[in-house]
């Protein structure tokens, strides 16, 4: 009912979960890459030793910068490119998150990104370029999906993003429901009594049937980021999102998670499905249209989506300085 993909960088891990057969996909973004750059163990630095000679090699004239960058997208692409050896699916590679107010930049990076997993054998119908919904970053998606490159839009908080995504004909967005639900919680003393009072269940709940009230289907639905709704005074609890939006179109699933519901012998009914509310929906009547301003308008009046957003950029933008030190120190070895 719902297809699964495995929010890791882990090669092992990933492997693992591909040979159970409960995966089909694959996600990464900075964090994973810059675990990988950063790693001790053999398998990740000959990945980055790797990465490093090819930039050196292709540098020409470019500068120390220019080697930096192209050593970082080899880098990302190695790790993918294994990643898309264990699992059937998609595999998704984020572009440089400090770009995600330029969308010419995000494109060109987009597009780098796709030439170096073609050079290697891998076709662009295996690949999702992953960027920020910023809305920059979904004008540069839409760009690249004209071009026959898909896109997956992250750091998804509001329906504002997930409509403008829809209509800029994304191939796949992943809203945060547990970051949402963080949002929320820390704004009240007391926590949701049921997964269906979870703001950030909501939230995607309603992404799904506003897709299907306005014809958006060709967008795919793929939640990540979870959290125990009732909190975590049971174990019981941790699968609360999960379950509560079995039914949508897939989701991205980090292995501790995938393991307790691997080994969960509860039922696991169907809540998300394929119809929209009808005649009864509360989205019925005219779609509205997403343009520049309205979406800056919204976001700004949507505390979380805006606040949330901000965070989530700042944490993924210092992990990418972060990795980019490791990467330029080894660039100016070699290079000397």
């Amino acid at each position: 009912m719902t297809t699964l993909s495995i929010d890791s960088g882990d090669l092992e891990v990933i492997e693992a979960f591909a040979k159970l057969g409960c995966i089909s996909d694959a996600t990464t973004n900075p964090l994973f890459v810059a675990q990988a750059g950063q790693s001790g163990d053999p398998v990740y630095k000959a990945m980055v030793d790797e990465s490093v000679t090819s930039a050196v090699k292709s540098a020409g004239s470019s500068n120390l910068n220019e080697i930096t960058a192209l050593a970082m997208d080899t880098l990302a692409v190695t790790l993918g490119a294994k990643i898309s050896a264990l699992v059937p699916g998609f595999v998704s590679t984020e572009v440089d998150p400090r770009l995600s107010f330029d969308m010419e930049a995000s494109v060109a990076k987009g597009r780098r990104i796709i030439s170096l997993y073609e050079e290697r054998g891998i076709p662009r119908s295996r690949i999702l370029i992953k960027l920020a919904a910023t809305w920059e970053g979904i004008q540069a998606a839409k760009k690249l999906e004209a071009e026959g490159i898909t896109c997956n839009l992250t750091l998804i908080f509001s329906v504002t993003q997930a409509i403008a995504c829809g209509q800029a004909d994304v191939r796949l967005i992943s809203p945060f429901p547990g970051r949402i639900l963080d949002w929320h919680n820390a704004k009240r003393s007391t926590i949701p009594a049921t997964p269906s009072e979870d703001e950030g269940v909501m939230a995607v709940v309603k992404m799904h049937h506003y897709y299907r009230a306005f014809s958006h289907e060709k967008t795919i639905l793929m939640p990540a980021s979870w959290r125990p709704s009732r909190g975590t005074s049971s174990p019981d609890f941790m699968l609360d999102e999960i379950r509560a939006l079995a039914g949508v179109d897939r989701m991205t699933i980090p292995a501790p998670l995938l393991q307790m519901l691997q080994d969960s012998t509860d039922p696991l009914p169907r809540v998300l499905h394929n119809k929209g509310w009808g005649e009864s929906s509360p989205l019925a009547g005219e779609e509205v249209v997403m343009d520049e301003k309205t979406f800056r308008y919204m976001m700004t009046m949507d505390g979380c989506g805006n606040d949330k957003l901000g965070e989530g950029l700042r944490a993924f933008c210092d992990l990418t300085d972060e990795l980019e030190q490791a990467i330029k120190f080894k660039v100016e070895t070699k290079l000397n």
